[in-house]
């Protein structure tokens, strides 16, 4: 992304980072970033960290957000009032899962079938390896997602930093990718791994942004030395999808695949209609019970938007 010399000149960047409706853009290069505080036109808030947008200079070290460039991929949650945009143009979605403190089944599931919807491929990585009592039950938990085709690392980022990088530097390279997890997973000792200075670039950013000490608000985008980039965000313990329709959560579950088109009747929703092949599957143990209740939950959910 070239740098331009009038102040007033319109220009390219990438968002790195959003707090409320405030954004920095990056419109240097990987040898040297450029950040700009940015905001939209009026109070729109449909911009995302690693958007592409194009930006009009305001003054040395500020712009307005003139244009979103077309997404590859967009991820987001919502709930029954509002939506709430994690990353764009994503291409892998790491869940950051640990032995201790346990994880929520329910947000997993839920970030892998936002994943399906969204066309981005996912992972799980195992973290806290190294606490041998509780690995054989979280091993168990998580080889359900393993199972069902989903890669699944496992490191220890406190025991065995460098086994920790060897094993996910690999899986970054040339990808744009987000973690997710829930706080006390080790999200934030991966990232310091994987991106030297990483609290260097957080403080830089929590000042540019003006955020003060709320360094674990926002959602920020790291380059890595290597290639490829990764987003942090904060952990959350919810991951609400009421913006999925019927079609679109049927064909998110990928166990639901070779099912789907089976069932006796055409418009049938898989919850307790006859002879349906998914609830078929689920009595055979093809299908995990706990992810058909999700099923039928985020139906429910679906059925409540208001927005």
């Amino acid at each position: 992304m070239s740098k331009v010399t009038s102040k007033t000149a319109e220009l390219t960047g990438t968002i790195v980072a959003a707090h409320g409706r405030h954004y920095l853009a990056d419109v240097g290069d990987a040898q040297s970033p450029e950040f700009l505080q940015c905001v939209t036109r009026g109070k729109k808030t449909n911009v995302a960290v690693g958007d592409i947008v194009h930006l009009k200079r305001t003054s040395n070290d500020q712009a307005v957000i003139e244009k979103i460039a077309e997404r590859s991929t967009l991820l987001y949650r919502s709930d029954q009032y509002k939506s709430k945009l994690l990353a764009a143009n994503i291409t892998r979605l790491f869940i950051v899962v640990a032995t201790e403190p346990s994880f929520a089944d329910d947000l997993v599931s839920r970030a892998l079938v936002a994943c399906e919807a969204a066309g981005v491929e996912a992972h799980l990585i195992l973290n806290k390896v190294d606490v041998e009592a509780l690995l054989p039950r979280a091993r168990e938990r998580a080889g359900l997602y393993a199972g069902l085709g989903y890669p699944l690392h496992e490191v220890s980022a406190k025991a065995d930093p460098e086994g920790t990088v060897a094993t996910l530097t690999p899986l970054l390279l040339g990808q744009s990718s987000i973690f997710i997890g829930q706080s006390g997973m080790g999200k934030s000792s991966m990232i310091n791994l994987l991106v030297p200075d990483a609290d260097i670039a957080v403080r830089e950013i929590s000042e540019a942004l003006d955020t003060g000490k709320h360094t674990t608000t926002f959602t920020r985008l790291y380059k890595l030395p290597g290639g490829g980039q990764i987003i942090d965000s904060p952990g959350f313990q919810e991951f609400g999808l009421y913006h999925l329709t019927e079609g679109m959560l049927e064909r998110a579950f990928i166990e639901f695949k070779p099912f789907l088109g089976g069932c006796k009747y055409y418009n049938c929703r898989h919850l307790a209609e006859p002879q349906c092949a998914i609830l078929g599957a689920v009595e055979e143990g093809k299908i995990a019970k706990i992810r058909h209740e999700l099923y039928a939950q985020l139906l429910h959910e679906s059925a409540q938007t208001l927005y």
